[in-house]
């Protein structure tokens, strides 16, 4: 018997890493909710070459996910256009620097809005659809939520926090939804910047395979957590080459 098609949302899904997840989840036979906030034509580009390549369908939804309704509004969408939801990958996130003394209430409530709020509020609204289909969530983590980053303070314990949301979420919504994370270490390097703690050959040194990753390393990850770790929830999933090794 044919296994039945799934339907995954996907956060900030129009480029980088969210876009390598969704061609991925697309070739394992996924129907994809696509969200992004400002990548229009990026986002229209990938939902083309997902319908012509694998013959998914795409809904794309626009939308910044640090208007407190608006996590409740995407995952309505979704719902109304496929009538099912099968996985959530909360792949947005914000990269900014914030030296110490200059930390202000603005950047920390920025990364808690992207990084903590609105994996929780779409993980509520998505929860009723996800218990019925026995789904999925994946969280998009960073190793510096556990080796913290000098001068981004903010990022580095937003997303350690979302390390504790993902174990906290995998007992709330256990036995039915399975609850995990991803954390990537150097798959892409920040634009336009280089790394804080060092030149990229540096960073490359201290890291076991002495390579840059794929994002598709991290795609690959998240479709086995989805679909494949039957057995695994609250678990953190680190893909980084060994750079924790150091």
């Amino acid at each position: 018997m044919k296994a039945p098609e799934k339907v995954v949302l996907i956060t900030g899904a129009a480029r980088r890493v969210g876009a390598a997840i969704a061609r991925h989840l697309a070739a394992r036979g996924c129907h994809l909710i696509l969200h992004y906030r400002r990548s229009r034509t990026e986002a229209e580009a990938l939902a083309a070459a997902v319908q012509e390549q694998h013959g998914r369908e795409c809904l794309l939804v626009e939308g910044d996910l640090s208007d407190a309704s608006f996590p409740t509004k995407l995952i309505a969408a979704g719902f109304a256009h496929f009538g099912q939801l099968d996985g959530l990958v909360n792949n947005a996130s914000i990269y900014q620097a914030a030296p110490f003394a200059q930390i202000t209430l603005e950047d920390w409530q920025r990364m808690e809005a992207i990084h903590l709020r609105a994996p929780l509020f779409l993980t509520q609204a998505a929860a009723p659809h996800l218990r019925r289909s026995q789904g999925a969530i994946v969280n998009i983590g960073d190793i510096h939520g556990e080796i913290p980053l000098r001068s981004y303070l903010p990022y580095s314990v937003s997303k350690a926090g979302l390390l504790a949301l993902t174990r906290s979420l995998a007992k709330e919504l256990g036995p039915e939804i399975r609850v995990n994370s991803v954390s990537p270490g150097v798959v892409l390097w920040a634009e336009n910047q280089d790394p804080p703690d060092g030149d990229r050959q540096a960073l490359l040194e201290r890291n076991a395979l002495k390579r840059v990753g794929d994002p598709q390393d991290i795609a690959a990850a998240v479709a086995y957590l989805l679909f494949d770790a039957h057995y695994t929830t609250g678990h953190n999933l680190v893909v980084d080459g060994g750079r924790m090794l150091y």
